[in-house]
């Protein structure tokens, strides 16, 4: 019966758990890359409970009876989407399945990921078939502050059960994203600002709103505390570094801009997109900032004309901390698959190591989740991709994904 039931899960995704359902795991690779050390030829991977046991060479190493074996040519840590919306914009690009940006006013940040995230929706599934284990995604870029942004597993259970992080950013937009023009598409809010400059000085004064809530909630006289406001707390949480900004910014101008904010109110952001990044390089390095650059393969028009699949290598080249994503398109099928963001990305300069990097042990350091996840290490998240080749050559398939132990065969793809 186990055995049925697990045959029934690798086939629909369903929402029993790893301990009722799956046995351990070991996972032979002719070449493992772990990232927490050099590539490893004949590696062996063991997994119990979710957990790594063992990530290193499999000789000498035998394999304990009661796991399951599966073999591949390339074993990598689990992909890692560093900006996503997937789960809130779904597959069918209908009304119905399209959360990722409430038009109803320009600043939203009490909006919440989990409250919109669908873990079943089959974006998602797609995703994973391609080796994507974890995605930062939520809000997408479209209002000045469009919501925030969560940490989830791509296991398709729950939003409770896959979640890592509920509320890991705030999203922000500056540039042509943020503002509404007379002549621009239809759809914006009428509240949304008409400039850059209009749109700066929205987001500086709601700031100081939510400094001034922050400091009035602290009082010791609890008669004299303001109401509850959760657009306010949140904003105050992004003031006091509890919560990241995620800056959506691509003109060198928005760039600037948003590092001028970050020093003005002593924020801890990650910028977005940054089409123009090559522009402006030194101030990024200068800031300390890291990046989650737009998808290697984005369109370039208007805010993003100056893109190029060659800004990742000019990132890593500049010692600038950098991951990729898959961003947010609005056509069919609503998401990129970042496994081929890093492949151009690596075709383009970056090279592979760097470029699996971005898409693993870099995202993880970003997010700050690299003490679970995005290399192979004893005592991390069984979050694994098996490859049948090169996972950036074009004729390569995913095998098989692993996620917190659970193994999803949905390919080869």
């Amino acid at each position: 019966m186990k055995r049925l039931l697990a045959t029934l899960s690798l086939l629909s995704g369903s929402a029993l758990t790893a301990a009722e359902i799956t046995p351990p795991v070991a996972v032979l690779g002719e070449m493992v890359h772990t990232l927490s050390g050099p590539a490893i030829k004949d590696g062996l991977v063991l997994m119990r409970d979710g957990r790594i046991t063992y990530a290193g060479p499999a000789a000498g190493r035998a394999v304990p009876a009661d796991h399951r074996v599966l073999r591949a040519r390339v074993v990598t840590p689990g992909l890692i989407d560093a900006r996503a919306t997937a789960g809130l914009s779904g597959i069918l690009n209908q009304a119905q399945d399209q959360d990722m940006l409430d038009r109803s006013a320009p600043l939203q940040p009490e909006l919440r990921a989990i409250d919109a995230f669908n873990a079943r929706d089959p974006l998602v599934t797609w995703l994973r078939s391609f080796g994507v284990t974890t995605l930062n995604t939520g809000h997408a870029p479209g209002a000045l502050i469009s919501g925030q942004t969560m940490i989830v597993r791509t296991a398709g259970r729950s939003v409770e059960d896959d979640v890592v992080n509920p509320a890991a950013m705030i999203a922000v937009s500056l540039g042509g994203s943020a503002v509404s023009r007379a002549e621009g598409p239809p759809g914006g809010s009428a509240k949304s600002p008409g400039t850059r400059a209009k749109a700066v000085a929205m987001l500086r004064a709601e700031l100081i709103k939510a400094q001034e809530y922050a400091r009035k909630r602290d009082v010791k006289d609890e008669t004299k505390r303001p109401a509850r406001d959760l657009r306010l707390e949140t904003l105050a949480r992004g003031l006091d570094g509890s919560q990241r900004f995620l800056i959506t910014a691509h003109r060198q101008q928005d760039i600037l801009a948003s590092l001028r904010l970050a020093r003005e109110f002593n924020l801890r952001i990650v910028l977005d997109g940054c089409a123009d990044a090559p522009l402006v390089l030194e101030e990024i390095k200068a800031s300390g900032f890291p990046v989650i650059l737009h998808p290697t393969m984005a369109r370039a028009s208007e805010d993003t004309e100056n893109l190029a699949m060659d800004t990742a290598a000019r990132l890593a080249a500049a010692g600038i901390p950098f991951a990729l994503q898959s961003g947010y398109e609005s056509y069919v099928p609503k998401t990129r698959v970042v496994l081929f963001e890093a492949a151009v990305a690596a075709a383009r300069g970056l090279g592979f190591e760097r470029a699996l990097a971005a898409v693993t042990l870099d995202a993880a350091r970003i997010l700050g989740i690299d003490g679970r996840t995005g290399s192979l290490a004893e005592g991390k998240d069984a979050d694994l991709a098996l490859f049948d080749g090169d996972p950036f050559e074009y004729t390569a398939h995913v095998t098989a994904t692993v996620v917190a132990g659970r193994v999803f065969a949905d390919g080869p793809r």
